[in-house]
């Protein structure tokens, strides 16, 4: 079964109870906990709270926009790893500008896509 066929569904942001009113708390989630609490109530057009039947299907969880699995790659050594038609190499946000171009060669030879690198 090909995996990139599968949609996710798109879900609604979870966002704080009066996120907008004060900017301090952000858009983080905090579940509502107070006594007259609208949003604890589930009553309409006061958001919605996270809950089980959001989430995706489990062949598709965990998987980038194009279907791929994400590698974190810290060396040229990380790449030899990779399965090209299932995974996707991410580089560390550590690795330095030499490195960095050694991957990226390294990656060029095998056919692997590189998920965070712009050409320029």
């Amino acid at each position: 079964m090909n995996l990139r066929k599968k949609i996710k569904k798109k879900k609604p942001k979870f966002r704080r109870q009066e996120w907008f009113r004060k900017k301090p708390l952000g858009e983080k989630w905090r579940k509502p906990r107070g006594l007259h609490s609208k949003l604890r109530r589930h009553e309409k057009a006061k958001g919605s709270l996270p809950k089980p039947g959001y989430g995706s299907p489990s062949d598709v969880r965990g998987l980038n926009r194009e279907g791929y699995r994400e590698v974190l790659v810290r060396n040229a050594k990380d790449i030899e790893k990779i399965n090209p038609k299932e995974e996707i190499a991410i580089i560390a946000g550590g690795v330095g500008k030499k490195k960095r171009l050694e991957i990226l060669e390294f990656a060029g030879k095998k056919n692997i896509k590189v998920g965070n690198y712009k050409f320029i």
